[in-house]
């Protein structure tokens, strides 16, 4: 049986402007934007939509950003079309996207937590202490080991994301990085890519931030997914509440096992992904896993209305399908 994942992305992906025809098209998307401001207690809005762009690459406008214009887009298609997805997923900060869609948690309180979660990252290590770079064309196993064999206390580099086979973003110490960037040229690496980031994401020196997360999610109600929802620091789906929970403080400063969720979902017998949110940052990474699967997107009232039409296609042919058994 033909399956679909819905994909939420993450940092990296916001643009100025971003969701500006939803806001303008749709009522309930409309209201997402307008929720969030409300929840924020300033207009969230404003800077998403008019920038500038300075305001907005601050990753504590940056998270509750790209949570807004996803389940704004997300609601958007729901209008459109009953679309029932057997799994979704998020790239990072997408996660809390996707347990939006989940149902797991409530809008309102995802915008406030992504808030917390951006500034709690932030505050967690000094500017210029910590970085990232992207590594090109490393076997992975090769990668862990040099990160392995350079880290010592107080000066320490990891694997940060497995986005995709021949992408890997290691973050730690900016010396560490450095380092471990050179090794992995010296090891057979096209190229190492040093990333215009505020922080040491998903790398142990979030820890603070992911304690700070921990304390702050007694304000928030989590319930129990009603779609399977697959964790970065797993690459498994779940859905028991206090599992999602537990998944969002360790996602803080673990890697993001995204191939591995791609690869977890193909197995499970997903064949057509649709990221919905700012960009096609994710049909990029999941193409470079698996070229023959069907990914669609939506991001803007174009996309949305092909996304609609191979969706309604979709379901004709498998009525047709199961009408001809």
């Amino acid at each position: 049986m033909s399956k679909i994942a819905v994909l939420f992305p993450g940092q990296g992906s916001q643009k100025v402007g971003m969701g500006k025809e939803a806001y303008e098209l749709s009522a309930e998307a409309r209201n997402i934007f307008e929720t969030a401001d409300q929840a924020l207690d300033f207009s969230l809005s404003d800077i998403i939509f008019d920038g500038p762009e300075e305001e907005l690459k601050l990753t504590y406008h940056t998270q509750p950003a790209l949570l807004t214009t996803s389940i704004a887009l997300y609601r958007w298609l729901q209008t459109k079309i009953n679309i029932q997805p057997s799994f979704v997923a998020g790239h990072s900060l997408g996660e809390y996207a996707a347990l939006v869609a989940a149902e797991s948690l409530s809008f309102s309180d995802a915008v406030a937590a992504v808030y917390q979660r951006g500034l709690f990252m932030d505050q967690a290590v000094p500017a210029g202490v910590g970085a990232m770079s992207a590594v090109l064309n490393l076997d992975r196993s090769v990668l862990d080991q040099i990160c392995e064999d350079i880290s010592v206390p107080g000066n320490v580099v990891q694997a940060a994301n497995y986005n995709c086979p021949g992408q890997i973003v290691i973050s730690g110490h900016a010396d560490a990085v450095k380092t471990a960037g050179e090794k992995a040229l010296e090891a057979g690496a096209r190229k190492v890519v040093s990333l215009a980031v505020s922080g040491p994401f998903h790398s142990s020196l979030m820890q603070p931030a992911a304690e700070k997360l921990q304390t702050k999610f007694s304000s928030y109600m989590f319930e129990q997914a009603n779609i399977p929802v697959v964790t970065n620091v797993t690459a498994t789906s779940i859905t028991a509440a206090t599992d999602i929970q537990t998944s969002l403080v360790r996602q803080v400063a673990s890697p993001v096992l995204w191939e591995d969720t791609i690869r977890y979902l193909l197995k499970e017998g997903v064949d057509t992904f649709i990221e919905v949110g700012s960009g096609t940052v994710l049909a990029g990474l999941t193409r470079k896993v698996d070229r023959k699967v069907t990914m669609l997107n939506v991001q803007d009232q174009a996309s949305l209305e092909k996304t609609i039409s191979h969706l309604q296609a979709r379901t004709e042919g498998l009525m047709t399908s199961d009408v001809n058994k």
